[in-house]
């Protein structure tokens, strides 16, 4: 059992990863602005605690072994809203957090990164040595933060998992990534629209995403450094095509001005024994039960950006 701090733990991927640790017996402490709300159950070694990364000093550290660093400004659209606030959240605020937490001694920092930094690659293999040239500013704060935390690896152990983009069922749904999109726009529309369609994308099933996580809580000791996390490499319109094959739906290819292609090898990170069970065909079928179950709806608070750009006029995204 260990004491767990989740930042952006009511989140896409961290209201998965707080379930499952408190499955597993350990004692999580969430601390998340709640921005696209919380739906976290309430349990005996559960606390949520509301609250904003950039006011480090009411971050909940005493007391914790692990953090899992997931509190972002995630993707590039939502990144472009306020790129001043983004480099505050993404950056400044982890660099922050990260000297507080070797003041309060804490072991193990793992971070959520993101596949993306290495920019548009012509190599078959995008491993972990290759140079980052990020596209957008939200790959540069990655980068940056990246850099800034592992500068703490001789205090505690700091890995960086750089996730392919991730697809499947959260109770914080996100339909504003590729394989959860096509799929709902297929269930609704019976129609998916593919921008470009030949850009490859590098794909994480939700649930293998947060057994890395887990694999690298059971596994402290890893060395401290950077991760790819990413198991298929497919084009957009393949992934239109596999939606297809379940849910009859036609497929529209329109141009695009999104040049991001990129591919993950992740042999680093299976050299530490992990072992990835699930795919994005497994997402996908998950999905459509879901939606047919009445569970996947179309809630606005899944659509990132409208919901932050809602937020900004509200004056809550502060």
């Amino acid at each position: 059992m260990k004491n767990i701090l989740v930042t952006g733990g009511c989140g896409y991927t961290g209201t998965l990863l707080t379930r499952q640790l408190l499955a597993a017996s350990h004692r999580v402490t969430v601390f998340d602005t709640q921005w696209f709300g919380n739906h976290l159950e309430a349990h005996p070694a559960l606390t949520v605690v509301k609250g904003n990364v950039r006011n480090v000093d009411t971050i909940p550290l005493d007391g914790i072994e692990t953090v899992f660093h997931l509190a972002n400004i995630a993707n590039d659209p939502a990144v472009d809203l306020d790129p001043t606030l983004s480099w505050e959240v993404n950056v400044l605020a982890a660099m922050q957090m990260a000297d507080q937490c070797v003041r309060k001694g804490v072991k193990q920092f793992v971070f959520a990164s993101s596949g993306s930094v290495y920019g548009l690659k012509e190599e078959d293999r995008v491993t972990e040595d290759l140079e980052l040239v990020p596209i957008s500013v939200y790959n540069k704060t990655k980068m940056v933060a990246e850099r800034v935390l592992l500068s703490y690896a001789d205090k505690m152990q700091v890995q960086c998992v750089r996730p392919a983009t991730v697809c499947g069922y959260s109770p914080r749904m996100r339909l504003d990534v590729a394989v959860n999109m096509l799929t709902f726009q297929a269930l609704k529309n019976k129609r998916i629209t593919v921008f470009g369609g030949d850009q490859t994308r590098p794909n994480i099933h939700i649930e293998d995403l947060i057994d890395v996580y887990l694999h690298f809580l059971a596994n402290p000791h890893i060395a401290s450094g950077c991760y790819n996390a990413g198991f298929e490499n497919i084009t957009i319109l393949e992934i239109a095509n596999r939606v297809t094959e379940i849910i009859p739906a036609e497929v529209v290819v329109s141009e695009s001005n999104d040049p991001r292609s990129y591919r993950l090898d992740s042999s680093k990170l299976l050299a530490t024994g992990f072992k990835p069970k699930r795919s994005v065909g497994q997402a996908i079928r998950e999905m459509i039960e879901l939606y047919q179950q009445g569970v996947l709806t179309d809630n606005e608070k899944s659509h990132t950006v409208k919901w932050m750009q809602q937020l900004i006029k509200t004056g809550e995204l502060v």
